[in-house]
């Protein structure tokens, strides 16, 4: 009898206590900023002062740290969990890298007061010694769990393959990889190592999950499609954040290329775009276990209803002096001007879009890529004879586009080139600028009816001229407007194989040609012709 009043006194003060309540987590996140410090326009390029003043502009880390401020805030008001991650690539895309080489922003980051950080390729673009002068200037993690480092005297030690932040008195697990293509993406030197994605993440959750932590979150630079593969294939993993590709998933935004969060199994994923234009939340509901129970969120776009952090703003603005000073660097000099005009350049082959064009094939040689495209549209000035300072080829270039390289067969080229001269009667900006290949167009045949004949079309190869092939594979550069189907060039977008679309930037990449070369001589050797 006394056993079953015992049992019975249990049982009764268990429905007595309250059950433990959920745990919810909001994470606010960001990714692929690409030193983006300063506004962006709608295209993502730098917006003028002007502009942003009549609400036009877009992002900023000046508005990040306002949104993230105001929501964190909010949030901790509120009793209510949250961290805030970066999943990488704050490096390369602005003057301020160039100038300031991620000091910059480790400064923004350090105010802003992020609590993990993934490594992206681009925080390789200068070496591994300026990622780790990066970690050395913040104070939060950056981690990277399937990067080997044992041959690096100078990244090892200082990046985690995983860590553990005590979050409303439970711990939250954050773990990591990096795409493992970075060593052609970006340059992290013959002493960096990679390891497969799934396999270190599956590792490194074992490792966690050993440890009694139940709440895991991977912040990866891998893109959406490899994301959602991990998060498949990986159990344990209680979210995904993740950048690379650049993804905007949303709930509230037209354009977006899926929901917010995408399901990955059972897995949410989240990605939220680029170049400070957005900022994600996240709130993750745990039960007990420790097992997801709800996942809900949606990116907030940082237009101009969000107004700039003041002290970030006034900072950004001290370091933006500098900046002007490096638009009267010297990069070149010209024998002649440098023809750009918009009535030239839309309708034939002109000087400045050979000087581009071989810029960029010039680059990018030593990877098989043997062509060069780049519209027209994307050429904005002329360039005088005599000194070419950075802020001329910045006039020429001002969108902020970077390289990108793909694969594709031939017939596609002919096809890429009849859209490019499908609209040269309208001037528009479509009209391809050419290197590595050469052509010619029949103005008597109406446009899209085969302007280009594929028998016109010859490429250079062992530095000789031969027929394109339809049927072979080309290796071809082009920006990564155009790559992404931009100026009717469709087939790029859908019918590329191994396209990468994040190299350096054009501007420094044609800045950089024209260093090498010295005394520059502008021409045309007839690789457009017209019938």
């Amino acid at each position: 009898m006394r056993l079953r009043l015992a049992a019975l006194l249990t049982l009764l003060l268990a429905f007595a206590l309250p059950a433990k309540a959920e745990y919810t987590l909001h994470v606010i996140h960001i990714n692929d900023l690409h030193s983006r410090i300063e506004p962006v326009s709608k295209y993502d390029s730098t917006c003028p002062a002007e502009d942003d003043a009549a609400g036009k502009c877009f992002g900023g880390v000046a508005r990040v740290a306002a949104k993230i401020k105001a929501l964190r805030d909010r949030f901790k008001a509120e009793g209510k969990n949250v961290i805030v991650l970066d999943a990488g690539d704050q490096f390369q895309g602005s003057l301020m890298y160039t100038t300031y080489k991620g000091a910059a922003e480790a400064e923004f980051m350090e105010a802003i007061g992020f609590d993990a950080m993934a490594v992206g390729n681009h925080e390789f673009d200068d070496g591994p010694e300026a990622l780790a002068a990066f970690i050395d200037k913040v104070s939060f993690p950056v981690v990277s769990g399937n990067l080997d480092l044992t041959r690096s005297n100078v990244l090892n030690g200082k990046i985690k393959d995983h860590v553990v932040l005590e979050v409303g008195g439970e711990k939250i697990g954050i773990v990591s990889a990096l795409a493992t293509d970075t060593d052609e993406t970006s340059s992290p030197g013959p002493t960096i190592g990679f390891k497969d994605e799934i396999e270190s993440l599956r590792a490194d959750v074992a490792a966690l999950s050993a440890q009694g932590v139940n709440k895991i979150i991977a912040l990866t630079h891998v893109g959406l499609r490899k994301d959602i593969a991990i998060g498949k294939a990986v159990e344990g993993l209680d979210a995904i954040v993740g950048g690379h590709s650049h993804t905007l998933l949303s709930n509230s935004e037209k354009g977006a290329a899926g929901r917010y969060p995408v399901m990955a199994g059972t897995t949410p994923v989240v990605q939220a775009y680029a170049y400070s234009k957005y900022v994600g939340v996240l709130k993750l509901t745990f039960d007990q276990q420790g097992q997801v129970t709800g996942a809900e969120g949606d990116t907030h776009l940082l237009d101009a209803t969000v107004a700039p952090d003041a002290a970030i703003a006034e900072q950004i603005a001290a370091l933006a002096g500098p900046i002007e000073k490096l638009k009267t660097k010297v990069v070149g000099h010209s024998a002649a001007a440098i023809s750009g005009a918009r009535d030239v350049c839309r309708r034939m082959e002109c000087a400045m879009g050979n000087l581009v064009a071989d810029a960029m094939l010039d680059r990018v040689k030593g990877q098989g890529v043997t062509i060069a495209l780049h519209n027209s549209g994307g050429l904005r000035a002329s360039i005088d004879a005599g000194p070419i300072t950075m802020g001329e080829v910045l006039s020429v270039l001002p969108f902020q586009n970077t390289l990108s390289t793909f694969q594709i067969k031939g017939a596609l080229i002919v096809k890429a080139l009849e859209n490019g001269v499908s609209q040269v009667e309208a001037v528009k900006g479509r009209f391809p600028q050419v290197a590595g290949l050469k052509f010619t167009w029949d103005s008597t045949v109406a446009s899209g009816a085969g302007r280009v004949e594929a028998k016109t079309v010859m490429v250079k190869e062992a530095g000789a001229w031969a027929p394109l092939d339809p049927e072979k594979i080309y290796g071809v550069v082009t920006n990564n407007y155009v790559r992404n189907g931009g100026d009717g060039y469709k087939m790029f977008a859908t019918d590329a194989a191994k396209a990468y679309d994040y190299g350096p930037g054009l501007e420094e990449v044609v800045a950089e040609y024209l260093i090498r070369h010295g005394e520059y001589a502008p021409y045309l050797d007839g690789r457009i012709t017209r019938k």
